[in-house]
């Protein structure tokens, strides 16, 4: 049984839209701070004090607001949204240790291509139009972003950025499914929550541990915890309230433009030649993907809505 999203008015709906440009703008900052506090830090360990602030912030922030309602049902269904949430965020993490921001920004947008070829499968239905030349237009992109990357370890780094997006794939299909079902709250703290447990059970023993406090690492962690993941999630699963899926992930499309004029800003990083144009394809799949643009106006409303 599924709900329907309230329509929103003009007001909330222009609201919403500068919340999410405004996380979009934390998440491209995120990357390049990541990268900077990895450096002092283990992947792993990084995740385990960015999401133990997340979890800290989200649950007194949900606990104000009143009680939650968590049922074991509902703590099933965060554990399965939960491990593909840390699935995606410690392959990028760990990815970025070998890539740079601007790279593993671009290489992440590719859930966005890979979502609806995911739901196509589940769904068993062919690809449409536009998917299908997305995912064209994506795989060019990718080879010319990844390619000429010049470093085994670069290489090694996109790799680990293109497994964290089919995590990321992986982990809208289950939330947009689960979210029909669950109370928002609780299912958002959830998440966060298993995501925090599984780094910290993880992280002594998946990689050699290291730890070199420095104002560099601290400032990481409280401004990806506590903007881009706790403040981060509560806006957008508010956002979507009031904004369709496709808006929502045209807006999305500015984490990577965003990481990028933060990565040249603060470390003088560019993207020349194949790889920049890899970065414009790219984004240009995504565009497609979620405009429709090669879709029939007659097809453009079938198919599942992920939101």
């Amino acid at each position: 049984m599924t709900t329907s999203v309230p329509v929103a008015s003009d007001d909330r709906s222009g609201i919403a839209t500068l919340a999410l440009i405004g996380i979009c703008l934390a998440w491209g900052v995120a990357f390049t701070v990541t990268k900077d506090a990895l450096n002092d830090v283990s992947s792993l360990l990084f995740l385990t004090f960015r999401f133990f602030i997340a979890t800290l912030v989200l649950w007194g922030a949900l606990r104000w607001q009143g009680p939650l309602r968590i049922t074991w049902s509902t703590i099933r269904a965060g554990s399965v949204v939960g491990l593909a949430l840390f699935g995606g965020y410690a392959l990028q993490t760990a990815g970025l240790r070998y890539t740079t921001p601007s790279r593993s920004a671009f290489l992440t947008g590719l859930f966005i291509v890979i979502v609806p070829l995911l739901a196509a499968l589940i769904h068993r239905r062919l690809p449409g139009f536009s998917e299908t030349a997305g995912v064209v237009i994506a795989f060019l992109g990718m080879a010319l972003l990844s390619g000429p990357a010049g470093s085994s370890q670069t290489a090694f780094g996109d790799l680990l950025t293109i497994g964290c997006a089919f995590c990321y794939s992986l982990h809208i299909l289950t939330l947009g499914h689960y979210a029909r079902i669950h109370n928002a709250k609780a299912l958002a703290l959830l998440q966060i929550g298993f995501t925090f447990l599984l780094s910290l059970l993880s992280f002594s023993w998946v990689e050699p541990v290291r730890l070199v406090p420095s104002w560099r690492l601290w400032v990481a962690v409280v401004f990806t915890g506590l903007f881009a993941t706790a403040l981060a999630f509560l806006v957008q699963t508010w956002a979507q309230r009031y904004l369709s899926a496709t808006r929502t992930g045209l807006i999305l499309t500015m984490e990577p433009v965003f990481a990028a004029i933060t990565a040249y800003l603060v470390i003088g990083e560019r993207l020349q030649g194949y790889a920049a144009l890899g970065a414009f394809l790219i984004l240009a799949a995504v565009v497609i993907v979620e405009l429709r643009l090669f879709t029939p106006r007659n097809r453009q409303s079938s198919g599942p809505t992920i939101s």
